[in-house]
């Protein structure tokens, strides 16, 4: 049995929605870093690992529709199935994400900048790639770390995962402002 194709909600909907009078929990799976840089007014910090982790404490202060945001859908995805598998009804994902958010011109809270997650995967991989291709010349057993660096990145599009974004997630550049269960459960008690 195939698992059912996630709630999408565009970003014109969301916006409808969140100015009725019943809105919508909107929960950012992005980085705490990311969600510095760039978010939904009113959304609650959730990152994706913590959520996973801490499913059960989280979804006892959720209790309404959901819709779930990241730079552009995939993490959103992949805590939907998460929540979906916890049993929460009403979980949508914001399709497009933050990105399309933006690109639409609704109102974000901006500060700073910084470099997304994929971006950091991307330029990490790269490095390890062309630097182990180029060192290769004097240690020639070196380009089989571009190999696994290349089956890493298939494996990860295949399964819709990516354990170097999840390493790079926990860096402190990452980390952002405190972003750990207690804030998070405190921040969903408080607005309700």
């Amino acid at each position: 049995m195939t698992a059912p194709m996630p709630a999408m909600i565009d970003s014109a909907e969301l916006n409808r929605r969140l100015a009725s009078g019943a809105p919508p929990r909107v929960l950012d799976v992005r980085t705490p870093g990311e969600f510095e840089t760039v978010h939904m007014p009113g959304s609650y910090n959730v990152p994706l690992d913590l959520l996973r982790e801490h499913r059960d404490e989280i979804l006892a202060h959720v209790d309404e529709d959901v819709v779930l945001v990241c730079r552009s859908g995939q993490r959103a995805a992949q805590a939907e199935e998460t929540l979906r598998k916890a049993g929460l009804p009403n979980v949508h994902i914001l399709d497009g994400g933050i990105t399309a958010w933006q690109t639409k011109g609704f109102v974000v809270n901006q500060r700073g900048q910084r470099w997304d997650l994929e971006r950091q995967v991307r330029l990490v991989a790269g490095l390890i790639v062309a630097v182990s291709i180029l060192a290769s010349i004097l240690v020639p057993g070196l380009k089989w770390v571009a190999f696994a660096i290349g089956a890493g990145l298939t494996f990860a599009a295949v399964t819709n995962t990516c354990a170097m974004g999840m390493l790079l997630a926990k860096l402190p550049y990452n980390r952002g402002a405190s972003c750990d269960l207690r804030t998070v459960v405190a921040q969903l008690v408080d607005a309700k």
